[in-house]
Order: C-alpha cells, then sequence, then structure tokens
C-alpha cells in the first residue's frame, strides 16, 4: 500500500483482492523514544474535593445567625435576649461540629430517581420474567416520555420499605409463602400512603365467565385478606387510565382475554355526559390484571422478545407495551389527564 492505493480491497467485488498495511514478513514493534527529551507517565487527574458538608454547614450557620439576629432585633428587653439564647446556643454547637470529617449518609438508589419494583416470589422463571419485563418497559418510558425511570428493584414486603415506589408489579405465584398478618399491614399502610400495587394473576386462559375462581385468584385473596381494598370493578371505558398518555381500548398482555380491574369510580356525573375521561378519576391503590404483563414486556439483552403471545403479533406486543406506560403515568400523574380534558370549563369557572 502507499499514498496512491491506500489499503483496502481491490477488483472485482465477489473475489476482491486484499491491500494490506504491511508487506509480507514485516512485524510491528514498540516505539523507541530513547534519544527525544520526552518524559513518560500516566494521565494524573486531581481527585474531586466534596464541598457538601461544609456548605451545608455553612448554610446552617447562616440559618442560625439570621434567626439569632431577628430575635435580637425584634425581641424587647430581657425577652429578646433570652429568646436569641437558643440560637446562639445552636451556633456554638455547628462551628463546634468538626466538618471535614462529615460524611452524609447516602440516599437509597430508589430515593435517587424513580424506579419501577416487584415483589420477589423465590420462583427463579417468574422473577427473571418480571424483571426483564419491568426493565424494557422502563427503556420504554424513557423512549416514548419526558421520565426516565432508574433499573427496576426486586423488593420484599417484609423487610423492605415500600414507600420509595409509586408501583410495585406483584406477580400471583402459588409456589410463593402467603404473607403474614404484618406483611398485610405494610401492604395496606403503603397503598393508603399514595402506593400502588400491581397484581398480576398471569392466568387469563384459566378463566370462565361466571365460573370458580382460579387458584390464581384464590391465592390472590389470601394475599389481601385483612387489607382494607376497595371495592373493584373491570376499568370502564371512560377511565383515565385508559387516556392517560395512549388511547386504549383495553390493557393487554401476553393475554388479550383477562379484565383488568380498578378501584369503582363514582357514579357519573349528568353533567359529564359525553366527555371522555370522569373528573372524579384518583389513582386506584390497587390493580389487577389476568394478562401476564410482564411477559409480553421482556426481552433479551438484544431486544428480541423472551415468550410467544396470544394471540399474538406485533401489534399486540406494542399494544402492552402502551398499556405499560399509561399504568406507569397513571399512578404517578393521578387526576391529569382528567383536570386537562376538563380544562376549558376550569378556565370558564376562573374567569367568573
Amino acid at each position: 500500500a502507499d499514498a496512491a492505493h491506500p489499503p483496502g480491497f481491490y477488483g472485482d467485488p465477489a473475489a476482491p483482492a486484499a491491500l494490506d498495511v504491511m508487506a509480507q514478513g514485516e512485524t510491528l514493534k514498540a516505539a523507541d523514544y530513547a534519544g527525544l527529551p520526552i518524559a513518560r507517565g500516566g494521565l494524573d487527574l486531581p481527585a474531586p474535593v466534596d464541598l457538601r458538608a461544609p456548605l451545608l454547614a455553612a448554610a446552617l450557620l447562616g440559618f442560625l445567625l439570621d434567626a439569632a439576629a431577628t430575635f435580637l432585633l425584634g425581641g424587647r428587653g430581657a425577652f429578646g435576649r433570652r429568646a436569641a439564647t437558643a440560637p446562639v446556643l445552636m451556633i456554638v454547637a455547628a462551628v463546634a461540629i468538626p466538618v471535614h470529617g462529615a460524611r452524609a449518609q447516602a440516599a437509597p438508589p430508589a430515593a435517587l430517581d424513580v424506579r419501577l419494583a416487584y415483589v420477589a416470589t423465590g420462583v427463579p422463571e417468574i422473577d427473571r420474567a418480571t424483571r426483564l419485563g419491568l426493565a424494557r418497559l422502563s427503556l420504554s418510558i424513557a423512549d416514548r416520555t419526558s421520565l426516565s425511570p432508574g433499573d427496576p428493584v426486586a423488593v420484599d414486603p417484609a423487610h423492605d420499605e415500600l414507600a420509595f415506589y409509586p408501583l410495585i408489579y406483584w406477580p400471583v405465584s402459588l409456589r410463593a409463602p402467603v404473607p403474614t398478618q404484618a406483611v398485610r399491614d405494610r401492604i395496606g399502610a403503603f397503598m393508603r400512603g399514595g402506593g400502588t400495587i400491581l397484581f398480576d394473576t398471569r392466568d387469563a386462559l384459566e378463566e370462565r365467565p361466571d365460573g370458580e375462581p382460579t387458584p390464581r385468584n384464590m391465592r390472590l385473596r389470601d394475599i389481601l385478606k385483612g387489607v382494607d381494598v376497595p371495592p373493584l370493578e373491570p376499568v370502564p371505558s371512560d377511565h383515565v387510565l385508559t387516556k392517560t398518555f395512549y388511547l386504549l381500548r383495553s390493557l393487554v398482555g401476553r393475554y388479550a382475554i383477562g379484565t383488568t380491574f380498578v378501584e369503582r369510580l363514582p357514579p357519573p356525573d349528568p353533567r359529564d355526559l359525553g366527555r371522555p375521561v370522569r373528573p372524579q378519576d384518583g389513582v386506584s391503590p390497587v390493580i389487577v390484571t389476568s394478562n401476564d404483563l410482564a411477559s409480553a414486556w421482556a426481552t433479551d439483552a438484544s431486544g428480541a422478545p423472551l415468550y410467544p403471545l396470544t394471540p399474538g403479533g406485533d401489534r399486540q406486543r406494542e399494544l402492552a407495551l402502551r398499556a405499560g406506560v399509561n399504568i406507569v403515568l397513571y399512578t404517578l400523574t393521578g387526576t391529569y389527564k382528567a383536570d386537562q380534558v376538563h380544562m376549558h370549563d376550569i378556565l370558564q369557572r376562573l374567569g367568573r
């Protein structure tokens, strides 16, 4: 190879001839810089300086000084001097605390960004499908919305703090142990505090209209025994859950025939006839489905789907992802979409 004939393939594309950089028999060896005024060394960068502790201490000191000055200037006589004593003592204590050795306690990862959580059942194949499904859903949410969730987190309701997670996916399994009453109490407290649990029985193919409850439905009743669960109903067509981000007729997953249940809505207002969303919509603390959502979302490292769908097709998998996006944004935004639908009336009322 030379300047006029750079390395590459020449000739017939069906049988090209390769022109190499090096001639046959040539070898590479390390460059010799012995005769040059060059100093060899690594790229050394200074370590970053953590200024959080001194800055926080300085902010606290400034706040206490301001409080002391306020008491002294606004007080009258002995009362003002006594009232200023407490902030002054706090200032002395703050200054006496060594700043450089202070280290802030690291916040748990879930407190730093939004993460989807799932209950680990202890069944490897179920937990793997759930983890990969929520990971794929998190990527889809990041691609399609302004929200960028972190990696999904497996939680144990008996020991882990649940308040960090707006939505917890719970695949119902007959091989997982039934929660104790103490765990049920934690579940109830999580739901009362504004959290939502998505229970997936994954048994849409076993359900029969007006038939006996399936074994996983019975297990779900055991899980929620003693928990204050609101009355549930199939997702109405005018529910905000079907319009949070995508306009959907149903929430499909690996199966498309199952029913999804949410908290029963109040009766519709006669004045809202013809409107696409009821203004009373809130966030249901419980969502129950049998369509096996996580398996429809799950993909491998290359993005290939892991589980077949029934009846199947790329369209159903896309609709399953859209259902997941709607569910997540529904738990985060609540009545936002309902309020937007009624924005015209809200503006009219404000104008009055």
